[in-house]
């Protein structure tokens, strides 16, 4: 018998889907949120998401959201209170790290 994957698992399944070539580092921060609206026994309510793909180029930031939430719907409906995302192509994360950094999210 196969275990139900988890909605971390869901998450970042879904995001490999649509973009690929993505770097994706995805928390689960839920313990933070604990006793806030949204919580629940158990977590997997809250996560940050950072996602650098070269399909944002192009994209303002407000369609790159609505791309990721469109994506997760059904997370949204099923549990998922919060998602803070980080959402940036490969030149936009390369200019933020200092000279000689490591670039991933």
């Amino acid at each position: 018998m196969t275990a139900e994957p988890s909605r971390a698992e869901r998450i970042t399944q879904a995001v490999r889907q649509a973009y690929p070539d993505a770097e994706i580092a995805l928390v689960d921060d839920s313990a933070r949120h604990a006793g806030h609206a949204g919580a629940a026994p158990g977590g997997q309510t809250h996560y940050r998401l950072s996602v650098v793909s070269e399909a944002f180029a192009g994209q303002d930031r407000v369609a790159r959201g609505r791309r990721i939430n469109a994506l997760l719907a059904a997370e949204f409906d099923t549990g998922l209170h919060a998602l803070n995302v980080v959402l940036r192509t490969p030149a936009e994360q390369a200019a933020l790290a200092p000279a000689g950094q490591n670039t991933r999210a």
